[in-house]
């Protein structure tokens, strides 16, 4: 019993998921991931779905549920077309899944917080950039400055809320580097390891962005074990994506180039035993790889950090809303975050946030921390800050453009 896209003749329900109350007598079996799609189902429907094992054919479940609820009478051909949409929605673990998230080219996840086509899309990147307060879009041509841009950070915010934040930092990326490849260090949100590296190349709705491969094998064999560990790190991630579509409206039919994407997991161990990143031997191990490949490329790299700074409030399991003084409270601890990063020091950076055992969730910590490791630039520049705020103080996030030359 197969479908064109894998089989199913001993469905397994992947880890991960979730089942919540949709309707009386209905549930919404949903991931948590946001890789598979949600499908409601009936409350018999999530009792077939729980005894998809990977061990037992669905003629074996219908067996077992007549045996057991002889009130109700299942066949196995109804259990084979349920495994069949739950294939169709990627919430089994099936060969139909992981062709899909190993598949050459990454499909893009963030369309909806993002114009679709192409046309509306370049008209709403363009707003990053000629906005209220915008830097205004990059000139033609990359500055002779004597500082040598070394690396950005920009945040991974929505379009909608990050806006003209965006514009600030890109505008200074494509001015002040003739960079052709872009080492894309961003937060990783879902998973548990240190690092994740990709070799997927990127489509975005203005084309496909390419994954430099051979860097990508360059880190992955000097590093050693672990950096593809969770192949599930890349698929839902926002903070490599958002990134990249910016990279291919400013530079898709200007400047070619190539990127390459590593997720950084949390450092909240090292704040939990009071130890810098440093005494961490992957960190280091890391850190030391990036300088070297870097040395070896025969072109200029560049660094783009994709984080965030603080996030607070009830969303994000705080006890009291985001709102005034706290808010005034938590622009003053950002500024003391960005004074660090101005002076382009990655230790005190590291220390400011743990100072407050990182209680403001500074997602922006693990990437930015290695970046100015890696990079080693001598200054930065704070560019620009925002802080959204919820109307009803259900949560601020902050964030922040800045530069680092060296």
């Amino acid at each position: 019993m197969t479908t064109g896209n894998g089989s199913v003749e001993r469905p397994k329900l992947r880890l991960g998921l979730a089942a919540q109350p949709h309707k009386l007598g209905e549930y919404v079996l949903f991931d948590p991931l946001q890789i598979g799609k949600p499908v409601v189902l009936s409350g018999l429907a999530l009792a077939v779905v729980d005894r998809f094992d990977g061990q037992h054919t669905p003629y074996e479940i219908a067996f077992q549920l007549n045996v057991e609820y002889p009130q109700v009478r299942v066949t196995g051909e109804t259990i084979a077309t349920l495994a069949r949409a739950l294939d169709e929605a990627l919430l089994l673990d099936s060969p139909h899944f992981w062709n899909q998230v190993r598949a050459p080219i990454r499909k893009p996840v963030c369309i909806g917080t993002y114009e679709a086509k192409p046309e509306p899309l370049r008209e709403q990147l363009t707003e990053l950039f000629v906005a209220d307060g915008g830097a205004g879009l990059p000139r033609p041509g990359v500055s002779n400055s004597p500082h040598r841009l070394r690396a950005v950070l920009v945040p991974h915010m929505d379009y909608r809320r990050g806006n003209i934040t965006y514009g600030h930092g890109f505008k200074e990326l494509i001015e002040q580097t003739p960079a052709r490849v872009f080492v894309i260090i961003g937060t990783s949100h879902y998973s548990p390891a240190r690092f994740s590296l990709t070799e997927q190349h990127f489509e975005t709705p203005l084309g496909i962005v390419e994954t430099d491969r051979d860097y990508v094998h360059r880190i992955a064999e000097a590093y050693g074990d672990g950096v593809f560990a969770d192949p599930l790190a890349h698929v839902p991630e926002h903070s490599i994506e958002l990134e990249v579509v910016l990279l291919q409206f400013l530079l898709g039919d200007k400047r070619p180039f190539k990127i390459v994407p590593l997720l950084v997991g949390s450092m909240q161990d090292c704040i939990d035993a009071d130890v810098d990143p440093t005494a961490k031997d992957e960190i280091v191990r890391m850190v030391s790889v990036l300088r070297q490949l870097e040395e070896q490329y025969k072109e200029p790299v560049c660094y783009i950090i994709s984080g965030d700074l603080a996030h607070i409030g009830p969303k994000f399991d705080d006890a009291r809303r985001a709102e005034e003084p706290w808010l005034t409270e938590s622009r003053a601890k950002d500024w003391n975050v960005l004074e660090a990063l101005r002076q382009a020091d990655a230790h005190k950076f590291f220390r400011t946030i743990a100072q407050e055992g990182n209680a403001r969730r500074i997602c922006g910590l693990s990437p930015t921390w290695l970046t100015l490791q890696v990079a080693r630039p001598s200054h930065g520049k704070a560019l620009h800050y925002q802080q959204y705020v919820h109307p009803e103080g259900y949560e601020s996030v902050s964030f922040a453009a800045a530069a680092f030359y060296g």
